[in-house]
């Protein structure tokens, strides 16, 4: 029997996040090994076990596996995630991709100069609201399934709660005009892996703060 996969990152959400979201989704246990100095991150590069000299790594299935993406790609696939033919799949990378841009706009604001923030928020809601939640509100009243592809919990469902939330972070009722995504939110939320990552003292991450954002220039030199 495998051991279970080891995470190496920060002590915050970043881009592991959603390595984190995807693993409990597929009701997977991994532990965490927390990068929490500068010389922990020079330890892991030094050791030769980070392809590309950055995190984050997760230890799987005799692997050490880097680039988020791939990492992603690889636990949708191993946990049958990931649809059920070539052209499933593609819809899921698609919507991926979408709710990844989105996410990341998200995940960058709090590392910006405190006079950009107020307009690089109203972004994001414009973003969300015009651009990307309309595409997934639209999906779901085509095809009137309750999940994004093949009437089957994928990696985009998951990906696309977690931005949902993110946003939600930003602008609570941000889904006032999406009554479908709402439903899907409640849905896909109470998910029994889902709703035990949801609750109070899982392995999910907090917004970022300050004090996060100091830790994080610290280690990474930025």
């Amino acid at each position: 029997m495998a051991g279970k996969p080891k995470l190496h990152y920060t002590k915050g959400r970043g881009k592991m996040e959603s390595i984190r979201w995807l693993l409990a989704a597929a009701g997977v246990e991994f532990e965490e090994e927390f990068i929490e100095t500068k010389e922990d991150l020079e330890k892991l590069r030094n050791d030769g076990v980070l392809l590309f000299q950055q995190v984050p790594m997760v230890e799987i299935d005799g692997m050490r596996m880097v680039q988020t993406r791939a990492i992603l790609s690889y636990i949708a696939a191993k946990y049958n995630l990931y649809g059920k033919d070539l052209k499933e799949r593609a819809w899921i990378d698609m919507y991926v991709e979408g709710t990844t841009d989105l996410m990341g706009m998200i995940m960058y604001l709090p590392f910006q100069p405190a006079d950009t923030k107020e307009k690089n928020l109203a972004l994001i809601i414009e973003r969300a609201t015009t651009r990307y939640f309309p595409v997934y509100e639209k999906a779901l009243k085509d095809h009137g399934q309750d999940y994004l592809v093949g009437n089957k919990l994928s990696w985009a469902d998951v990906h696309l709660l977690e931005a949902i939330l993110m946003v939600e972070e930003c602008k609570a009722d941000v889904l006032s005009a999406f009554p479908l995504l709402q439903a899907f939110k409640g849905r896909i939320s109470n998910i029994p892996t889902i709703k035990k990552f949801l609750q109070p003292g899982s392995q999910r991450k907090p917004p970022t703060d300050e004090k996060f954002v100091a830790v994080v220039r610290k280690i990474f030199n930025i």
